[in-house]
């Protein structure tokens, strides 16, 4: 029975610090998989200007090619001048993200290669209200570059709430089973054979004290006492009613010295543990205290 007490902390110690380390595993996985490949970005940015060299009937040219400009931004230019309306470029960039499932939130630019200048741009945030000014414009042949940025999502990462809910729990449950033991320290613990009195282990059916690995026998008046002590922690006991319930119910006649005896001897094998202490309260009995 002690060692399943002892173990109990252990075992949900090692089950949180395990849980941890599976969501880590899953997370770092998850992650890896997620990242898409930059030579997959270069080929469907590159089919995206061969398409629409495509529209203008221009099969010779070629696409220039991409620049990665920062971590979220592409370039893609061409050999030649070209001309097109600016809806051509919109639904042609929608159709080959959709039909790749590269990105769903993207902002492009197109400018002109000689000022630098954005002639149109247009942004996909996949809400109701996609950004796309500028429909329906025909733009004079002329030397153009696309710039397309990848809008990062900003998802809630469950990962690390659960990171910190783990441990949080396991220190909150900790912290309430250690103070709810020091604030009512006779309740009776989970294997319902002994009642904790501090440091003490209390088995009333067996008149046994347990300490660590240290055993201490009792008297079956001192059980009997010892209970009705534990059963009424903080409190006040009459010595009426210890002898009562320890002699006179089995038809023995005491005096209040018996009490006084009874209760020395209890507080000598409770010794060990400083903070069990029998109170005198004069004129009315004893009151235990854990403190």
């Amino acid at each position: 029975m002690v060692y399943f007490a002892h173990m109990k902390h252990l075992m949900l110690f090692r089950s949180s610090l395990m849980l941890i380390a599976i969501l880590i595993a899953v997370f770092a996985f998850s992650k890896k998989n997620n990242e898409i490949p930059e030579k997959h970005i270069e080929v469907v940015l590159r089919d995206i200007g061969h398409k629409l060299l495509l529209t203008t009937k221009d099969s010779t040219s070629r696409v220039m090619p991409v620049k990665k400009l920062s971590e979220n931004r592409y370039q893609v230019s061409f050999q030649n001048e070209v001309g097109f309306i600016s809806d051509t470029l919109i639904n042609l960039v929608q159709r080959t993200f959709k039909n790749s499932a590269l990105a769903t939130g993207y902002i492009v630019n197109l400018r002109n290669c000689i000022q630098n200048e954005t002639v149109f741009a247009f942004e996909i945030n996949n809400k109701p209200e996609d950004l796309t000014p500028c429909r329906g414009r025909k733009l004079e042949v002329g030397c153009y570059m696309i710039e397309i940025e990848f809008l990062k999502k900003n998802t809630f990462n469950f990962f690390w709430l659960w990171l910190l809910i783990i441990p949080v729990g396991f220190v909150g449950y900790y912290l309430a089973d250690k103070f709810r033991k020091k604030e009512t320290p006779g309740s009776v613990l989970e294997n319902k054979d002994f009642i904790q009195l501090g440091r003490f282990k209390f088995y009333a059916d067996n008149n046994l004290l347990k300490r660590e690995h240290t055993s201490i026998t009792l008297s079956e008046k001192e059980t009997k006492a010892l209970k009705i002590f534990a059963e009424n922690i903080n409190q006040i006991v009459d010595r009426e009613k210890l002898m009562k319930e320890i002699w006179e119910d089995e038809g023995i006649v005491v005096i209040s010295r018996n009490v006084d005896v009874l209760v020395s001897k209890l507080r000598k094998k409770l010794s060990d543990d400083s903070s069990l202490k029998f109170i005198n309260v004069h004129g009315r009995g004893y009151k235990f205290i854990i403190e």
